[in-house]
């Protein structure tokens, strides 16, 4: 089978749908709510259609298509610029010591701040890949297609770039990490409030949220194990966003405790190391392996392909050039595999 990378628009709601309801919960980007993605899409549509190539508040939506049937079985997001239209928080571990002269002891005290640094950066998030669908290294062409698509539209995005990875959830959908922080002052489950932010933001945290920091050890067991630990379905997310060049600084999740990696935009590898070239042959039996891309905005396209660069040059494989629409004289951009 052959699969692609696409943007995503209005009529793809109901596959998304499907896919948001087996996500387990703990997926913000990704709801089970039909009103709140048709509102992605429409906010992606938006995004697409401006030409102006300048930093803006925009989120983009690409979908993973079975080419042969046009089945609609992954997804994946981009955020231009968080914070913008309500803050964007987080909780940073960072340590506070004091010293005593009378006792002769020094006491370190690990804390978790509410802080909103991270605002203004990018965000690559909401990826999803159908569970059928997870071998043949799909989940690495979503991620990585997103790093194309911010090398060919540079200028709209920041200079920061972040990922969130989902926390440890429990085998009743609830977080320990919510149970012990939050939760306590909220009079919710986890689930709901999750869902609620999903839907419409989380001001409500910035209403109700103690701003003083919390002392890591006076919180329970169970809330301190999972502070910056990933879901155990996203260690290997997170071992390749450490592959580009992503690092864990010390903040995570206000609701689930679950890591935000960050890094230089352009510092990603995969954007680094993006080439763009003209198409020399369309016909490349051999070469490497290779993410291919092209088109501008909601013409972008992606697969895996082969290719060779000669000069500047790029031959690519027929197949990946009948995916892409491509042929001789056409611009492609790609990263190794």
């Amino acid at each position: 089978m052959s699969f692609r990378l696409r943007a995503a628009h209005p009529r793809d709601l109901e596959p998304l749908y499907e896919m948001a309801k087996l996500t387990g919960g703990g997926f913000t980007n990704l709801p089970a709510d039909r009103a709140s993605l048709a509102a992605k899409l429409e906010r992606a549509e938006s995004a697409f259609a401006r030409t102006e190539d300048t930093l803006a508040d925009e989120q983009f939506v690409l979908v993973l298509e079975n080419a042969e049937t046009g089945e609609v079985r992954g997804t994946c997001q981009l955020m231009t610029q968080v914070g913008q239209r309500w803050p964007f928080y987080s909780y940073r571990k960072n340590t506070l010591t004091q010293h005593s002269q009378e006792l002769e002891r020094t006491v370190r005290a690990d804390l978790l701040s509410l802080v909103t640094d991270l605002e203004g950066s990018s965000e690559v998030g909401g990826l999803f890949l159908h569970p059928n669908e997870r071998a043949g290294g799909l989940g690495l062409l979503l991620a990585r297609s997103r790093y194309l698509f911010i090398a060919m539209h540079r200028a709209r995005f920041a200079d920061r770039i972040l990922a969130e990875l989902r926390g440890i959830i429990d085998e009743r959908g609830g977080s320990p990490f919510w149970d012990g922080v939050a939760g306590r002052f909220f009079g919710m489950s986890f689930q709901d409030a999750d869902y609620f932010n999903a839907i419409n933001g989380n001001q409500f945290i910035a209403d109700l949220m103690p701003k003083h920091p919390v002392y890591i050890a006076m919180l329970d067991d169970d809330a301190r194990d999972v502070i910056g630990m990933p879901h155990p379905t996203g260690r290997a997310a997170m071992r390749m966003l450490e592959h580009e060049g992503f690092r864990h600084d010390g903040y995570v999740d206000i609701f689930d405790g679950g890591p935000t990696m960050t890094a230089r935009t352009d510092d990603v590898k995969s954007i680094r190391e993006a080439h763009a070239g003209k198409i020399a042959r369309a016909d490349l039996d051999g070469g490497e392996r290779a993410i291919l891309a092209c088109g501008r905005l909601g013409d972008f396209r992606a697969c895996y392909g082969m290719r060779a660069i000669d000069d500047g040059s790029v031959a690519i494989d027929a197949k990946s050039a009948g995916l892409l629409g491509l042929g001789e004289g056409d611009t492609v951009w790609s990263v190794p595999r």
